[in-house]
């Protein structure tokens, strides 16, 4: 531990050990004191809209079966049977009543109780072997939601997810809150790339200084309307509760004449009026910045752009989350899905889609520039000489801490959090001390869960986590 404990007092302040990107016990260390304590996103409400709905998602390697029950609340089971841990759920997505083991034949419903038991009195003497009553698919330890995002977390003592987003929540309601329907999603896209998951996330979660050297073609090819990729410093990075981002600087005008600019027409705008808050309103219509791409601290990302989908001045925003998945310390899954105004009009929906594919998604532009400088900074950092080498993250700070452009004041920019104009790492310092603090704390012993024992063996077991359709 003494070596760890000296490489995050070096990333405390800004000088990050390069070999914290491909390193199997830093690796270790996120698992047993990170993600297991973290809140993770495992989907939306739109994925699941009918009774019986599911999908199945990971956590590392937990799989859980994420799925909407017969009276409409959203579970999380974990996707092993009772009995030998066989998977009781093989697909991917579907809708089910009832989920059955091909092992042996247990069978749940979708809220998680235990329905059939082959052979319960012949094989256990019933009830005083096997105490079949009240025993169900184990549940994640906690579920929560916020507008419609599904989120779990592996510590049953976890804070509520509002409060662990804290201020970042205003941020996530450009993405998920455009009008009172919320967002559906359509994905997610899969693809696994060798490269570290944390070098996503902080792109992601303020990165503008790559923008004009890494993404130089995709301006230079007409794709935006901004003819310099430069004119991303005029924009800001902010970070605010338990997430940060980018914006861009939009021109002169209006709310309604920035929000026609990126694209959006008159009837999503008047929706977007009525679902975000003043202060919402203000960050774009009076301090002209629009929210671009964001991190939730660990593993969630968002991005909003509005490139051209058409041999015209016009463009056409669009929305994407994605979820840096890791899977060792070289490798990470990135499930990438399109999201969209519920009520947006068709044909807006559409070309929306259009533009999310031409930049990001597995075939997206920028994503094929991205993770091009992952994957060479993954294996770069892999060697004997990147544990010699502390990289240099205190861009935007001067020797003694202080700030080389102050931060922006509530006049300038109303929303919560800093916010900086200019290039800076002020959110990549974020995140990664929000994940120094993790690795920082012990390691808890989860409680094991008997399956089965007929009392007085055992006690009642607890109802699991459920969410009610919101």
């Amino acid at each position: 531990m003494t070596d760890h404990a000296e490489m995050l007092d070096d990333l405390r302040r800004g000088m990050i050990p390069a070999y914290i990107y491909n390193d199997e016990a830093v690796f270790e260390l996120e698992r047993t004191r990170l993600f297991s304590r973290s809140w993770l996103f495992v989907g939306h409400e739109s994925e699941i809209p009918q009774p019986g709905d599911y999908v199945v998602r990971r956590v590392l390697e937990d799989s859980f079966i994420v799925t909407r029950d017969e009276k409409g609340d959203i579970h999380a089971h974990f996707n092993m049977c009772l009995h030998r841990g066989m998977q009781v759920c093989r697909a991917e997505m579907g809708n089910a009543s009832h989920f059955r083991c091909p092992y042996h034949g247990w069978s749940y419903r979708n809220d998680g109780r235990i329905v059939g038991l082959p052979f319960h009195q012949e094989a256990y003497g019933g009830e005083a072997g096997f105490r079949r009553k009240g025993q169900r698919l184990l549940p994640a330890p906690s579920l929560d939601t916020y507008n419609g995002l599904i989120f779990i977390s592996m510590d049953p003592d976890a804070p509520p997810l509002r409060e662990y987003l804290g201020d970042f929540a205003f941020y996530l309601d450009y993405y998920t809150r455009q009008s009172p329907s919320g967002i559906e999603l359509r994905g997610p896209q899969r693809w696994r790339v060798k490269a570290n998951w944390k070098i996503g996330a902080e792109n992601f979660a303020g990165d503008m200084y790559h923008t004009p050297q890494t993404h130089t073609s995709v301006v230079e090819i007409g794709l935006f309307r901004e003819p310099k990729a430069e004119k991303r410093k005029d924009g800001c990075t902010y970070w605010a509760g338990n997430g940060g981002g980018t914006t861009y600087k939009l021109p002169p005008g209006t709310l309604e004449e920035r929000l026609r600019y990126v694209g959006y027409p008159d009837d999503m705008i008047e929706r977007m009026k009525k679902s975000w808050s003043a202060d919402q309103l203000r960050v774009i219509g009076d301090d002209g910045f629009m929210i671009s791409a964001a991190s939730v601290f660990p593993n969630l990302s968002l991005v909003h752009n509005w490139p051209r989908v058409a041999d015209s001045e016009d463009v056409l925003p669009f929305i994407s989350l994605r979820q840096w998945q890791p899977i060792s310390e070289d490798e990470t899954e990135v499930l990438s899905w399109f999201a969209v105004d519920a009520e947006a009009p068709q044909e807006f929906k559409d070309l929306s889609y259009k533009a999310y594919l031409m930049c990001f998604g597995s075939t997206g532009m920028f994503e094929q520039d991205d993770v091009e400088n992952w994957v060479s900074l993954t294996s770069t950092a892999a060697g004997s000489m990147a544990r010699r080498l502390l990289l240099n993250s205190r861009m935007g700070i001067l020797a003694d801490d202080t700030e080389v452009v102050p931060a922006l004041t509530p006049e300038q920019f109303a929303g919560p959090g800093t916010a900086h104009t200019g290039y800076g790492e002020y959110n990549q310092r974020e995140l990664l001390n929000r994940w120094a603090d993790h690795l920082t704390d012990p390691a808890t012993t989860a409680a094991t869960v008997e399956v089965g024992c007929p009392a007085p063996m055992s006690t009642e077991p607890t109802s699991p986590p459920a969410v009610k359709e919101s």
